[in-house]
């Protein structure tokens, strides 16, 4: 591929990427939506599914003060997304973590999208594959750095 095509090709990467997030966006506000949770709520859901946190660091993650970020546990509670127990490390603190309920309901929501986009990499060999991969990882945290970034400067 010539550095032209290169470029042209990365661009088009870049330019495509706003409508994904906004797809997502759209498609996670629907879930929420559904479950019956705000949007942030269920932003933390899927920060929670990485690995249970204290409310502290649930807060760092979702970039939400410790006051929102209780209350969305509340309300989560509530729903029967999340529970809260003693962290075994530290029994003073009590990590939050998702309930089966609540990791089926998001399965069975994003079933549909799970099948779709099984789909569309099947048509992809081995080295696209890992090629996306990498992608999407350094992209993530590209993405994280970004926001570091923007939440140091005034």
């Amino acid at each position: 591929m010539s550095e032209r095509d290169s470029t042209a090709a990365i661009s088009g990467i870049i330019d495509a990427l706003p409508d994904l997030i906004n797809a997502a966006i759209l498609l996670n506000g629907l879930i929420a939506e559904r479950m019956q949770v705000t949007p942030s709520d269920f932003h933390c859901l899927h920060a929670l599914h990485e690995a249970p946190a204290t409310a502290a660091a649930l807060a760092e993650r979702v970039g939400l003060t410790p006051g929102s970020v209780s209350r969305m546990i509340d309300r989560l509670e509530a729903a029967g997304c999340v529970t809260r127990r003693p962290d075994p490390g530290d029994r003073r603190r009590t990590l939050i973590e998702p309930t089966g309920k609540g990791i089926e309901r998001i399965t069975e929501y994003y079933a549909g999208l799970t099948a779709r986009t099984r789909e569309d990499l099947a048509s992809f060999d081995q080295h696209q594959l890992d090629a996306l991969l990498a992608f999407v990882r350094s992209s993530s945290k590209s993405t994280m750095a970004e926001v570091a970034r923007l939440r140091g400067a005034p």
